[in-house]
This record gives structure tokens, sequence and C-alpha cells, in this order.
């Protein structure tokens, strides 16, 4: 007889929200057939829009959720500068049309409108942890889907061993790429099993809305085990390849931010300590856990890379 491990992040059936309430729960909030589809009409008329999502209840942040008001004023995005207050800057950049292709080695390469992706995709809400290598952190509900779901759109081929991410770069509206030391476009880039982990998750909203293009918009890659430098913003390009990509801050300062990056306390910064963090809004200093707490999930991902640099 075949034994059957539940992972971790599983629950009894006997919690699962009963059918009829979720249903009951749309009905009561307007939520029919014609609001589902009104997305991609309200997108058309310049607005975006997100759809409804359910909590996904798997993952448990452990923290209060950050408010609002301070995850999206805070923000770090060197495209509009390399301060923290970029957000009135950031609204210049378009959110619609945007595509993103995805592309390299798969056998069905394509180019995804934003709202072809909100309709098609499995969305849902999830509140994770987000932790700076700078040794600040919060906690944010994000609405997306996880990466592994657009991948099986294109099929990727078994000799990919990596995923790249390319923000977007558009000189009009971005003033901080005129910064030519700097390796523009943004790319980041994880390995085929880690963007095939469940806990990678593409990212279209926060707090219920749009996502923000300070934060990301309108579309952004968020992986929680690793610090927030890995995170992409505004993707426009997603390949697979078989060469192991050399990141943004990895090719400016490869000692100090490298491909791996994921939170280790017990691994420093060259210049200052990763032990603690900085919780944004309070700035209580917490304890930082390794894999960002999340090492339930993504620590097997490691298993025989104990001599990597696991931060860097």
């Amino acid at each position: 007889m075949p034994i059957r491990i539940p992972r971790g992040w599983e629950i009894p059936e006997a919690q699962v929200t009963p059918e009829a309430l979720v249903a009951g729960r749309r009905k009561a909030l307007g939520l029919g057939a014609g609001l589902l589809a009104a997305p991609g009409l309200a997108a058309a008329q310049g607005a975006p829009v997100l759809p409804p999502a359910m909590r996904n209840t798997r993952y448990v942040p452990g923290r209060d959720i950050t408010a609002e008001r301070e995850a999206t004023t805070f923000n770090n995005y060197y495209e509009f500068g390399s301060h923290k207050t970029i957000s009135q800057a950031a609204q210049r950049l378009p959110q619609r049309p945007w595509t993103v292709k995805v592309e390299g080695m798969v056998e069905a390469p394509r180019e995804f409108g934003i709202d072809d992706l909100l309709r098609t995709m499995p969305i849902e809400e999830r509140v994770y942890r987000l932790r700076c290598v700078e040794a600040w952190s919060m906690v944010v509900p994000w609405t997306g889907f996880p990466l592994s779901a657009l991948l099986e759109q294109v099929k990727p081929l078994a000799s990919a061993r990596f995923v790249v991410f390319e923000t977007a770069a558009v000189p009009s509206v971005m003033p901080g790429l005129r910064q030519s030391w700097y390796p523009w476009p943004y790319i980041e880039g994880c390995t085929i099993a880690e963007a095939g982990n469940d806990l990678s998750f593409m990212v279209v909203g926060a707090y219920g809305k749009p996502l923000p293009a300070q934060n990301g918009g309108p579309i952004r890659i968020h992986q929680p085990w690793k610090y927030g430098f890995k995170g992409g913003k505004s993707i426009v390009r997603i390949t697979l390849t078989d060469r192991r990509p050399v990141s943004f801050w990895e090719r400016i300062q490869p000692q100090e931010y490298g491909f791996w990056a994921n939170v280790n306390p017990e691994v420093p910064h060259p210049r200052w300590s990763q032990a603690s963090e900085r919780v944004l809004g309070s700035n209580e200093r917490i304890p930082t856990r390794l894999f960002n707490g999340y090492g339930e999930f993504v620590a097997g991902l490691y298993t025989g890379l104990q001599n990597e640099r696991l931060w860097a």
C-alpha cells in the first residue's frame, strides 16, 4: 500500500472552507461572472483592476502585516533613484499595456499580456515576510500566482537549469537609467528548482489592489526566503537557460551580493550584521531567522551546497 507523507504546508480537509460558503461570499460581495471578467474591460479603459483573491493560509507570517502606507512609501527601486522616497516618481511608469516574454530553453515561448495573466492564472493572496539585505523587514499581503503555473505554460526543456528575470528599462520615465555606471537593465535569477518551489510567487497586487509601480508593478517576482534584492520588479522578460546568470548587484559587488542570497543570520554582510532586522513601521529589532523562517519549505533545495555562501 503506498504511503503518502503530507507536506508541511498542507492542511486537513476538515479545515477547508466549504464550497457553499465561498460561493455565498462571492455572491454577497457582488463578485459574479460579470465582475470576474472586469479586469480586462477595466484595463482596456486604462484602469487596472485586480481580480478577487482568496487568502492562502498555508504560509503564516507570524507577525503583523505592515501598514500599507509604510510598505508603499519606503522602496528600493534604483531606476527611479537611489533613495527610499521614489514612490511619486514611479507613478510615471505606464502599467498598461504590459507584456512579459517567456523564452529561451522552452518548448513553447510566449508573450503574455498582463491582463491575460490576471484572467488565466490561479490568482490568490499570500501574506509573506520580506527581508531586505539592508537589515529591515516588512510583512505584505501579496496577490499573485505561483511562478510554476506560468512556467507550465511554456514547457521548460530538461536542459534548462536557471531562470532569469529582466526588469523594464524605460529611459523617459526612469531617471536612474542615466547613471551609466550601473549595468542596466536590472537582472536577477534563480535555479529551475527554486523557480518550481511553491513559495516562488509572481506578484500582481498588494493590499487587495493592483501592485503599485514603486513596489514593482504591474508584475514582480517574490521569493520570501531570499533577500529582497533577488525579487526583480516590473518584469518584462523571463529567460530559461543552462548558464547561471550574473545578476545586477552581483555584477557590481560580487563579494557583497551573490547569486544565492538566502537569508542567513549567521553570515554577516561585509559591512553590517545580519543577525537582527528592523521591523518597518515600529523600528523594533528582532532576530533574523534562517531562510527568513521558511526553511521548512526550502531547505531541501540546498542539500549538498554547504560550501556555497548561501547569502551571497
